[in-house]
């Protein structure tokens, strides 16, 4: 991911960086403004909370604490939500929403550097995971957060969401990740489609993806990156998504400063290896079994993570809720293309669900 918006910054933000730097602190404090929480039952706070040893940041918003708790899993491996803050505005009308920068990610990278995020694992974060959620109860009075996941974090949220019922009152699965031991090849046999459709204009492109292969246990750093990239910037809707949706939030994010975007793209590098550690990893193996609502809503052109393995994946889930659905017009990032819908689905399907459902035993 992170080649991918290396390669879209040169192009996007040669201009502003050339001659707009006063547009973008305009643009800056206008969203600053926006994000502004003043109701009386509000609660705007962030700051550093010590989490498995080390500080780790958190986020919390929204304007009624009456309203159901949203822990966010980032995606990326190591991309903080915080720069889609502009984007999800509304979301925090509903929900208070907790966004976290885990080890490896955003504010917590920047504070520690890669010296200071101590172990980086599938397992460490997981156990910080328990530990965050046991804070924000404690912090927020609640007896269990909703769990929404996006893109890589969906590895994660998976596993919180199987295991722990009892801390959870449901999980929401977006740009959804399907694993599945390295058995799941559809979005490889896409792109190589893309790529031999494209003709001479990406013979270059094709021959680097089938040296790589399918078999992802044995890439390399190097390889998830060119892999992202080749994905990403070979199909027209998601390469305006990362146009038009992620480098302008990067851009214009009133909570980053140059220095601080700098310090984004670099915690990303050092969350790669996460990816490498991944690929051994098995949802169906782990378990289809989910004791809480359980719902997935997919960008339906996502060529990233396709919904197709993700609806697979999803007709094999027992739940006592669930409920698939496809975001129109959206590829990967869906939730943050199109906040206004994603929003409708949780406040039509995922909102009712959990606020009616009983505690678990």
């Amino acid at each position: 991911m992170l080649a991918t918006i290396a390669t879209v910054s040169a192009a996007a933000l040669a201009a502003p960086v050339a001659g707009l730097l006063g547009y973008r602190q305009l643009k800056r404090a206008a969203f600053a403004g926006k994000l502004r929480i003043t109701a009386p039952a509000g609660i705007e706070e962030s700051g550093f909370v010590r989490i498995g040893g080390i500080d780790q940041w958190v986020s919390i918003r929204g304007e009624d604490r009456r309203n159901p708790v949203v822990l966010e899993i980032l995606g990326g491996p190591g991309a903080s939500n915080l720069v889609f803050l502009p984007r999800t505005r509304a979301w925090e009308k509903h929900f208070t929403i907790v966004r976290w920068d885990m080890r490896g990610a955003g504010f917590t990278f920047a504070a520690g550097g890669p010296q200071g995020q101590g172990e980086l694992t599938h397992q460490q974060l997981y156990r910080d995971a328990l530990e965050v959620t046991e804070h924000l109860r404690a912090r927020l009075g609640v007896d269990r957060l909703l769990l929404v996941a996006n893109s890589f974090g969906t590895v994660l949220g998976l596993r919180l969401a199987r295991n722990h019922p009892e801390l959870y009152s449901g999980y929401v699965g977006t740009d959804q990740n399907i694993i599945d031991g390295g058995r799941e090849r559809t979005a490889y046999d896409a792109l190589l489609a893309r790529l031999r459709a494209a003709g001479r204009k990406k013979e270059k492109e094709l021959a680097a993806a089938v040296a790589m292969g399918a078999d992802r246990s044995k890439w390399t750093t190097r390889d998830v990156a060119e892999y992202n990239k080749l994905v990403l910037t070979s199909d027209p809707l998601s390469y305006d998504t990362m146009k038009t949706v992620v480098m302008r939030s990067l851009w214009f994010s009133p909570l980053h400063t140059l220095r601080g975007l700098r310090s984004y793209l670099k915690a990303m590098e050092f969350s790669e290896r996460l990816q490498l550690e991944a690929a051994a990893l098995d949802e169906r193996a782990e378990g289809t079994d989910f004791r809480i609502p359980f719902f997935v809503f997919q960008g339906d052109s996502d060529v990233l993570t396709p919904p197709a393995p993700a609806r697979r994946f999803f007709d094999d889930v027992t739940a006592p809720v669930k409920e698939f659905t496809l975001i129109r017009d959206a590829s990967h990032f869906a939730s943050f293309r199109h906040p206004d819908r994603f929003l409708d689905l949780m406040l039509t399907h995922v909102r009712p669900a959990v606020t009616a459902q009983p505690a678990a035993r």
